[in-house]
C-alpha cells in the first residue's frame, strides 16, 4: 500500500502533462474535488491539485508540440544522478537529466526498454504528494508488450521485490512489485503485458489510479465531462470495485473503491 513514509523506490509523485491545463484543472476538480494552486509565474503553469490543503498530484503544460497529454508517475531516489546513471546501464533512456527545482527537489525523466515513460524525485524542501489514498493516488500500474523485461529493469534501478499472481481465466501473470523486503505491505504497483493493439500508440505506459469512495459516481460524472470509459466499473476480489478512464486529452487513469477490510473476530 502507498504510504506518505516515502523510501527509494516508492512512487512519491504524480502529475500531468496538458494542452489545457484549464480544462484538466476544472475536469479532474469536477471528478475529485480537487483544486488547483498555481506554484507561481516562475513556474511557467506549473501547479499543484490540493484536496482538503493536501497536495494530491500536480499539473502542468506540455512541453513538446508533439506531445501527447498523459500521466506521469514519479518514483522517490535519494540521488538523481545515480539513478540516472543505474538507467542508463540497465537499458532505459534518458528523457531529460536531473535538474534542480528551486529549493523544492530534483528530479530527471526516463523511459524503460520497453518504452513506458516515469521520472524521479529527489525530494529537498519539497518531500513529495502530502497525501495519498482516500481521494488520491493508491496505486501504479504498469502496461507493457514485455513485462519481463520491464520487471527486469525495475529490479536493477529499484531493487524493487516482484511476486507473481495468475490473472482469471487463464489471462497471465500480474506481477506485484513492491520495496525491496517490503513484502505485500510494501506493495505500490503492479506489471501486466498487454498486446500492442491495446496499448495508446503502441506503447507502454505508467497508470496512476486514484481511491474514491463511489468507483460508479465517479465514472458517471467523468462521461458527462467527455471521458471515455476503457473499462467500466468492475469488481475486482479482494481488491475493491475499479474503472479504467480516458480524460477528454485521452490521458489514461484508473479509479477504485477499496474493498472494505474484512471484519475480525
Amino acid at each position: 500500500m502507498l504510504t506518505t513514509d516515502y523510501v527509494p523506490g516508492a512512487p512519491n509523485w504524480v502529475d500531468l502533462g496538458s494542452r489545457d491545463t484549464e480544462a484538466a484543472a476544472a475536469f479532474y476538480g469536477a471528478l475529485f474535488g480537487w483544486e488547483f494552486q498555481s506554484a507561481g509565474p516562475e513556474a511557467g503553469g506549473y501547479g499543484m491539485f490540493r484536496l482538503g490543503g493536501k497536495t494530491v498530484a500536480a499539473l502542468g503544460p506540455l512541453q513538446a508540440e508533439n506531445a501527447n497529454a498523459a500521466w506521469t508517475v514519479y518514483f522517490a531516489t535519494v540521488d538523481a544522478d545515480a539513478t540516472t546513471k543505474a538507467v542508463e546501464q540497465a537499458g532505459g533512456r534518458v528523457r531529460f537529466p536531473p535538474m534542480d527545482v528551486f529549493d523544492q527537489g530534483r528530479l530527471a525523466g526516463y523511459a524503460d526498454p520497453t518504452g513506458a515513460d516515469f521520472a524521479v524525485w529527489q525530494p529537498g524542501t519539497n518531500k513529495g504528494l502530502d497525501r495519498v489514498g482516500d481521494g488520491a493516488l493508491c496505486w501504479t500500474e504498469l502496461y507493457t508488450p514485455d513485462a519481463e523485461a520491464a520487471k527486469a529493469f525495475y529490479q536493477t534501478v529499484f531493487n524493487w521485490d516482484t511476486e507473481g499472481m495468475p490473472l482469471p481465466d487463464g489471462g497471465g501473470t500480474y506481477h506485484v512489485v513492491s520495496r525491496s523486503g517490503g513484502g505485500q505491505t510494501g506493495s505500490h504497483g503492479g506489471i501486466m503485458q498487454l498486446s500492442g493493439n491495446l496499448l495508446p500508440h503502441g506503447t507502454a505506459y505508467w497508470q496512476p489510479y486514484f481511491a474514491v469512495a463511489d468507483c460508479d459516481a465517479v465514472v458517471a460524472r467523468a462521461t458527462e465531462r467527455a471521458a471515455t470509459v476503457l473499462m467500466p466499473p468492475t469488481d475486482m476480489q479482494g481488491v475493491g470495485r475499479i474503472a479504467l478512464l480516458q480524460d477528454p486529452e485521452r490521458a489514461r487513469f484508473a479509479v477504485l473503491s477499496p474493498e472494505p477490510p474484512a471484519a475480525t473476530a
